[in-house]
């Protein structure tokens, strides 16, 4: 072999491992549509792809078009935009409110949506509805009126929308900023930075930090109609996985050992009741049933323990619950 020879081949093995290297950095980083998020105290993504075949491949889609609200039937026949069938991909970054009493209530949020959505019948719609809009690094920015609060809505490629209702226009502008940076693989929050890690490899859905929140009341977390024994303000890492059934897995973390064992027994408390009180669900003939079958079954799988100063819940739902 030559030495023009090695040297050719030297530097196409080098490109090679780089190329591979850049490959695994990519796949161990967020999905973009959750690095553009804005700083948040808590981030929830879910890819809605193998959702929407697992679905409807049991049973056809959640809502028809005659149970639609009528102002989102308007929306889908302005745009032709059908967020059950178009939507590939949803981020969600929640910030917590300094006044629960406010227009945004508890929470504010702001998101990433990803899918197949139609630029110009889009535009047509948000031009027809916005209140005012502005241009931000060369994207138009539509202000839309919604019960008392301002949801602020942009295109920011030929298949991502982002939307906050935000008070100010502050974290649709870090949305907009963040996609021009998108090519960095470890950009994003500082919740992802500390915490994407610890979400187990190929989740379809997740959700890290403060997630709690939207189901929060006077400082704790409600489910199902019960108190758990948790702040709002705790840090969760949450994620289902799909392995032939859907895998749950909830990490709540505590200040310390003993506090975590107490919660977990008193998670295992509420968890014996609501298995007690919620049978019946699964009789029921209405809209809910097949959702209600298939919380029945999450209950009964559900197993809590404690890892150090954690609290973990994890859960199974088989195909058959839908």
């Amino acid at each position: 072999m030559t030495r023009r020879t090695r040297r050719t081949l030297f530097i196409v093995l080098g490109v090679l491992l780089l190329l591979g290297v850049a490959i695994f950095l990519r796949a161990k980083a967020p999905p973009e549509a959750a690095r553009l998020l804005p700083e948040s105290d808590g981030i929830l993504y879910a890819n809605l792809k193998p959702v929407r075949t697992f679905l409807h491949s049991n049973g056809g889609p959640l809502v028809t078009p005659t149970q639609r609200d009528p102002e989102y039937a308007e929306f889908v026949n302005a745009t032709g935009i059908d967020w059950e069938r178009d939507l590939d991909e949803l981020a969600i970054a929640l910030h917590k409110m300094p006044d629960p009493n406010g227009p945004n209530g508890q929470v504010a949020y702001s998101m990433v949506m990803v899918g197949q959505l139609h630029g110009n019948t889009l535009t047509s719609y948000l031009t027809a509805h916005g209140a005012k809009t502005e241009t931000y690094a060369a994207h138009t920015v539509y202000s839309l009126p919604s019960e008392g609060r301002t949801v602020r809505v942009a295109q920011i490629g030929y298949d991502m929308v982002a939307v906050s209702n935000y008070p100010t226009a502050e974290m649709i502008h870090s949305i907009i900023d963040r996609h021009r940076a998108a090519a960095l693989p470890f950009s994003g929050s500082t919740l992802l930075t500390h915490h994407y890690s610890e979400v187990p490899l190929l989740s379809i859905a997740w959700g890290v930090g403060q997630i709690g929140l939207p189901f929060s009341e006077s400082g704790k977390v409600h489910v199902l109609g019960l108190q758990l024994p948790i702040p709002a303000d705790t840090t969760i890492v949450a994620s289902a996985r799909w392995t032939g059934s859907v895998h749950i897995r909830v990490e709540a973390m505590t200040p310390d050992d003993t506090t975590a064992l107490n919660e977990a027994a008193q998670i295992s408390s509420l968890l014996t009741l609501a298995r007690t009180i919620t049978p019946q669900l699964t009789q029921e003939q209405s809209p809910n049933g097949q959702l209600n079958k298939a919380l029945v079954e999450v209950l009964n799988t559900a197993n809590i323990t404690t890892r150090k100063d954690r609290v973990i819940c994890t859960a199974a739902l088989n195909s058959s619950a839908f």
